[in-house]
């Protein structure tokens, strides 16, 4: 499978200019990251995607649409790839809200608030990275599906830090590594 973080969010431009919570709940992609977003297609359209699994925040929505569109691909929502809640970019949208942005897509499966309302624990990311690796260890699909998803799950996931708009590929058969 490809894992990919999702592009920079205005949260991640503000926060990276001043280390500081700019107080941004579900953030919109920056200007930069819808770009880095469109350039993913070129990168990715060759990689044999048949099967999005993205994460419901905004970021990883908007992070994703772009390489759906392209492959003719509707997404699937998990909201177990989501991020560690720990800042305000962490509080996610109401399932109604998402489905007026993003029609297409079902939101049906998704709690009126499917993020964590506390700080989660890096061991409650963990463990919902392992849940999330027997899923997909489990699924003949893993091959050629392409996980949207956030820097904290993925560390979880893979024990690497991701930069936003990076991506490479997992083997979610295999165990995984320790730092």
């Amino acid at each position: 499978m490809i894992v990919l973080r999702h592009c920079q969010s205005e949260f991640n431009r503000l926060f990276t200019a001043t280390r500081k919570d700019p107080g941004i709940a579900d953030p919109p992609l920056s200007e930069k990251g819808k770009k880095q977003a469109e350039e993913l297609v070129e990168a990715l359209v060759g990689e044999g995607i048949r099967h999005i699994i993205v994460s419901p925040y905004t970021r990883a929505l908007q992070t994703a649409e772009p390489i759906a569109r392209a492959l003719n691909i509707t997404p699937t929502i998990n909201p177990l790839i989501r991020e560690r809640a720990a800042f305000s970019c962490d509080i996610g949208s109401p399932p109604a809200a998402l489905a007026l942005r993003w029609p297409d897509l079902n939101f049906s499966a998704l709690d009126e608030m499917w993020w964590s309302s506390a700080i989660e624990s890096p061991e409650a990311v963990e463990e919902r990275a392992a849940l999330f690796r027997a899923e997909m260890a489990a699924s003949p699909m893993w091959r050629d599906t392409l996980v949207v998803s956030h820097w904290a799950f993925l560390l979880a996931f893979t024990q690497s830090s991701v930069e936003n708009g990076a991506w490479f590929r997992v083997d979610p058969t295999a165990p995984p590594a320790t730092l």
